[in-house]
């Protein structure tokens, strides 16, 4: 489990967004060849927003998710990382058809990015609570989209959890 805490020790009230940017081996040990996929724990179709010039364009895209399937392809990445603000639940399986799967669970953390450059060994599984700002939007932390307003002497737990399994 990867845990983060924010304590607000200020008296005035705190802006901010968090997100983890862990990456795991793609394709997944012994399983070279195989389709690779990312499935949804709530079996949705989360739609999909791109960066461009490292602001968030607001249009949304259709979702890649099929019934919470999304099957992997280097291609995907090409204009980047693939983000999903909303949607996307509280858990997934990230693993290769017949294979070795990774099993995550999300605990505050609603906003999720899928990331790797393309033809690289490795995917990025991204879980955030607060995302870039917007393209056209204020460039204030504050105004972000999904940015938690700390409270003065108030916590906020962020945390992840990865088991792996064959």
């Amino acid at each position: 489990m990867v845990t983060a805490e924010v304590n607000n020790r200020d008296a005035r009230a705190l802006p901010f967004g968090l997100g983890f940017h862990p990456a795991f081996v793609w394709p997944l040990p012994g399983a070279a060849g195989r389709p690779h996929t990312i499935t949804l724990d709530n079996e949705g179709e989360p739609a999909l927003v791109r960066l461009e010039g490292g602001l968030i364009n607001p249009a949304s895209l259709p979702s890649p998710f099929d019934k919470g399937r999304l099957v992997l392809d280097h291609a995907m990445f090409e204009k980047d990382a693939m983000i999903f603000p909303r949607g996307a639940g509280d858990g997934l399986r990230y693993g290769a058809e017949g294979g070795p799967s990774l099993r995550f669970q999300f605990e505050n953390l609603p906003n999720l990015a899928l990331w790797t450059k393309p033809g690289a060994p490795f995917l990025c599984i991204e879980p955030w609570h607060g995302t870039a700002a917007e393209a056209g939007g204020s460039a204030e932390l504050s105004q972000r989209p999904y940015t938690t307003i700390l409270s003065p002497g108030a916590t906020a737990r962020f945390a992840f959890t990865v088991e792996i399994s064959q």
